[in-house]
């Protein structure tokens, strides 16, 4: 008889702990302390050692995160920008191929410029919001950290990738520059805005190579201002649903992202990324439509 399928996957387990943990703003030792355990049984929790369910339940108190959450039971609600980015790069790690809808930029296909700059802008965005306290500005180095590990492993890996782009969106990231905020002194706009053309033109040049196993279209109808990812996995699929967001209108501070395997929610999500890319615009048309943003503009 074939053994029973086990009800949890401990290696996610130990994932989504240190990605909680990182979110959390308590240090490895700071937990173990806490705990009473060393901070290397902490790590070996991470890596996928099985835990009682006593410490379970005390680190799920510690880092303000449900029980089911913890356990990857039914949809995990993600409250934090840096353990949102860290999830993703978890997740990726193996991805054999992304749909994104997340504009105007995908971080994982941007230029290196853009992530230059983007510390910069996400701190803009947390002081025009209001949230430039420390925690918040702590987070960001933290951010970019991830993003940039994540950026690696997909160059490294190189996961198939389907980014649909919104049109209007593009058009704002235009017209508005790459900013966290609208009242920069007009020599600091002008400058960002020309970051913006860059990195347009950085994409104009993707898709006019056609890299293999990238596929970007541009959509000239309405998209949901959030957005999402699909990750195919080996054995199985994860959706990812996020507010946070990176490039045009920067959010790393207010929302809550889920993740889940609900056949039903990828079933959806799914169908909607194969009709909005019959409608998108691909190819040498795409590379074009952006040329004639980039001239409008």
């Amino acid at each position: 008889m074939a053994s029973a399928t086990p009800p949890f996957r401990y290696d996610e387990i130990g994932d989504r702990l240190r990605a909680f943990r990182l979110g959390s703003g308590l240090s490895a030792d700071e937990i173990a302390r806490r705990l009473g355990i060393s901070r290397t049984a902490l790590y070996r929790f991470e890596k996928g050692e099985l835990a009682k369910i006593e410490t379970l339940e005390r680190l799920a108190e510690m880092l303000n995160v449900s029980i089911p959450t913890l356990l990857g039971v039914g949809i995990e609600y993600v409250p934090s920008a840096v353990v949102y980015f860290e999830r993703m790069r978890q997740i990726e790690e193996t991805a054999d191929h992304i749909s994104v809808l997340a504009g105007p930029i995908s971080s994982l296909l941007a230029s290196d410029k853009f992530e230059g700059i983007l510390e910069q802008v996400l701190e803009e965005s947390l002081a025009a919001s209001g949230s430039n306290n420390e925690r918040a500005l702590s987070d960001i180095p933290k951010i970019i950290a991830i993003l940039h590990e994540r950026k690696e492993a997909f160059r490294r890996r190189r996961p198939g990738i389907v980014n649909l782009i919104s049109a209007s969106e593009i058009g704002r990231f235009l017209r508005d520059g790459f900013v966290g905020t609208t009242s920069l002194p007009e020599a600091v706009a002008r400058e960002r805005r020309l970051l913006a053309r860059a990195e347009i033109e950085h994409f104009a040049k993707v898709i006019e190579e056609q890299p293999i196993g990238t596929q970007i279209g541009i959509v000239t109808d309405t998209l949901p201002h959030s957005g999402f990812h699909i990750y195919r996995q080996p054995d199985r699929s994860v959706l990812v649903l996020s507010p946070f967001r990176l490039g045009e209108q920067p959010n790393i501070h207010v929302g809550v992202a889920m993740i889940t395997s609900a056949p039903e929610a990828l079933s959806l999500h799914q169908n909607l990324v194969e009709d909005v890319w019959r409608r998108a615009v691909k190819g040498n048309a795409a590379s074009a439509y952006l040329g004639a943003l980039l001239k409008s503009s």
